[in-house]
């Protein structure tokens, strides 16, 4: 399969350099965190994708503000690497690449298309014209065109493509109204909501509650105050280590590796309630909102305190 579209053929002005704008430690860093490699990507092309990825969203802040240093590094450290480098490595045409995402990918796609049209033979259809898509079928001004392209690592790789099917549907819903009498009142198609998703069993949410509880549990007293200081408090990594009074790499580093454990350990509960490895995965890109959960009372007993460190690294 020929290239959807190289890095080095996209304008300079899409991808500003990263070379001096950024700390090449950091990138180093991301860099080895990553599976850039596996999938044929050069570094060079892996920082403008990080810088790219950031431009699109301006690091996370309002339209206009420029990005401190810090404020950048914030925005990269919580991309997912691993389902960015492997959508770029697809929409380039990486057939390794497009091996593991079938692999991956593939029937988890054939199942949220389902649930979205809550019909098997539309829901295949639908999967089917979205992976033509993603695979670089279409063309715009002459080129093909992946889809892919446009996911930059905020949010999983699967909710990004559930989100796309729920949208395909919606403008496939959309085009079919268009062809009825217009005397036909609008209300008789409903559409669903743009941001339909695949919704997960009340059993897995269940399931899925009580895993995400007992590995938090299993969370240190730190571990649990920097999980809940992050992603409950919305406080920024800067924040966090002034209020302890420790460097912000130390907070980054711990906070990375919390996140890690509670996964893992959120994984290994739902296999062990029996759980394929693979659905345990799926359930983890269940909505947020679907969880009877009260996550801030979970969180609420960790004590800055055993967090002080000192040590600056």
């Amino acid at each position: 399969m020929a290239p959807a579209e190289t890095m080095a053929g996209l304008a300079e002005a899409e991808l500003p350099k990263v070379r001096g704008a950024m700390d090449r430690r950091l990138l180093d860093e991301l860099w080895r965190q990553s599976s850039g490699s596996n999938w044929g990507l050069e570094r060079e092309e892996f920082d403008q994708i990080l810088m790219s990825a950031g431009a699109a969203f301006n690091f996370g802040l309002e339209s206009g503000v420029n990005a401190t240093f810090r404020q950048q590094s914030e925005f990269f450290r919580v991309l997912r690497l691993d389902d960015l480098v492997l959508s770029r490595a697809c929409a380039t045409g990486n057939e390794n690449a497009w091996q593991h995402f079938i692999a991956q990918y593939r029937q988890p796609l054939i199942r949220a298309a389902i649930a979205i049209t809550k019909n098997e033979m539309l829901g295949r259809d639908l999967a089917d014209q979205l992976y033509a898509e993603l695979f670089g079928v279409n063309t715009r001004e002459g080129e093909r065109r992946c889809p892919l392209l446009s996911y930059c690592g905020r949010g999983s790789l699967m909710g990004w493509l559930r989100t796309t099917l729920a949208q395909r549907h919606v403008d496939h819903l959309r085009r079919s109204r268009r062809l009825k009498s217009l005397d036909e009142p609008l209300n008789e198609i409903e559409l669903p909501a743009t941001d339909v998703t695949l919704q997960t069993s009340a059993a897995e949410l269940s399931q899925l509650e009580r895993a995400i509880e007992q590995a938090l549990l299993k969370r240190g007293a730190e571990e649990r105050f920097l999980l809940a200081a992050y992603f409950l408090d919305g406080l920024t990594l800067l924040q966090i280590a002034r209020a302890l009074g420790v460097h912000e790499a130390t907070v980054s580093r711990k906070l990375r590796r919390a996140i890690e454990r509670t996964r893992k350990q959120v994984l290994m509960n739902l296999e062990r309630s029996g759980m394929s490895r693979r659905a345990a995965k799926e359930a983890l890109d269940a909505d947020p909102r679907d969880l009877d959960m009260n996550l801030k009372k979970l969180l609420q007993h960790s004590q800055s305190e055993a967090f002080k460190e000192q040590a600056v690294l």
